[in-house]
């Protein structure tokens, strides 16, 4: 349930009922807004519980939480969420894109894209040191060597990184090189790993499993702020469905959901979406003119030799081209690049 304090609720009234809360088995979650403190009460619902709070000083009303997701809604957070990453904010007036390669393959490789990226106006890198693959004899990644070209590649350009992150075991190496912790599509309910990323303190991507519901989801986004970490960024990367000429289906319709069940930012991923490069442009306008907070873009110096995902990534100049289609798209939804 969430308790709404009172305008005027003093920090002694707020004290007493996070106290009387807590004692009925309850864990607090505290929301201070411009005019009202907002505490979040995750456990049992019970009338008799929901009665003797409302009737405490301070306490303006109880309302309980209808969506199992409780951290992750917007009826606990009605006002938006904004995770900073360095000096980028996802959820504010800017469209955040994030470019790079599927997988990190050389030094050469990252900082041409790095460079490229930088300079048509990408705000954060991206690239795979660890990377799961459908076939155990994919390339798999260049682990912490990748992780510390991607480090270097910050140095030279500015731009802070997303990877991803696999095992739980490595949480604790890719978090001492990375700005941002991604989890991919097929680990979004791996909770054992929700959980340590959780806990970790870095800012997490989360993707949307191959066939998960929003309501999953954001279950998902739950074990995640439910262990102390509340930047998270979700990321909808399209789902699995009937049709087979895309590699997967972009639920654009996700975008406004989302925004309308939680206050997290949402982020679209038109390379896997759609994994056909011609379409990236497309379905990137698309994203952003339903709402998208950001964009994450596979670029790849020479898309036809990539180790990964090489049909569903996009040059560094159709990248460049891709940024100025963006501006006016931006523009018209209030939003800027």
């Amino acid at each position: 349930m969430i308790v709404v304090m009172e305008p005027g609720a003093t920090e002694e009234q707020i004290r007493r009922v996070v106290e009387k809360l807590q004692s009925m088995g309850f864990s607090i979650h505290l929301s201070r807004g411009v005019e009202k403190t907002v505490i979040g009460a995750v456990g049992e619902r019970r009338a008799e519980a929901a009665q003797a709070i409302e009737a405490m000083p301070g306490v303006e009303k109880v309302v309980p939480i209808l969506h199992p997701f409780k951290l992750a809604g917007s009826q606990f957070k009605p006002e938006r969420t904004q995770v900073k990453v360095g000096n980028v904010v996802f959820g504010g007036e800017k469209v955040v894109v994030i470019a790079g390669p599927c997988a990190v393959e050389s030094r050469e490789q990252l900082i041409t894209v790095a460079k490229a990226v930088k300079k048509a106006g990408a705000d954060m890198l991206r690239g795979g040191a660890f990377k799961p693959r459908t076939s155990p004899y994919s390339f798999q990644g260049l682990e912490e060597e990748g992780l510390k070209l991607l480090a270097e590649a910050r140095e030279e350009t500015g731009l802070p990184f997303v990877t991803e992150v696999v095992n739980p075991r490595d949480i604790e190496l890719v978090a001492s090189y990375a700005d941002m912790l991604q989890i991919g599509a097929r680990n979004m309910q791996n909770f054992t790993l929700l959980r340590e990323v959780g806990a970790c303190g870095k800012p997490v991507l989360l993707k949307r499993g191959l066939a998960a519901t929003i309501e999953e989801w954001l279950m998902a986004a739950e074990y995640i702020i439910s262990a102390g970490n509340w930047n998270v960024v979700l990321c909808e990367r399209g789902i699995r469905t009937f049709e087979t000429f895309t590699r997967n289906t972009l639920d654009v319709s996700a975008i406004p959901a989302v925004k309308s069940l939680s206050h997290l930012p949402i982020i679209a991923d038109p390379s896997h979406a759609t994994g056909k490069s011609k379409l990236v442009t497309a379905v990137s306008l698309g994203a952003v003119a339903a709402g998208a907070d950001g964009l994450l873009i596979e670029v790849h110096p020479c898309p036809s030799e990539a180790l990964s995902d090489g049909p569903q990534s996009i040059t560094p100049e159709e990248f460049d081209s891709l940024m100025a289609q963006l501006r006016p798209v931006t523009t018209a939804v209030g939003r800027r690049l």
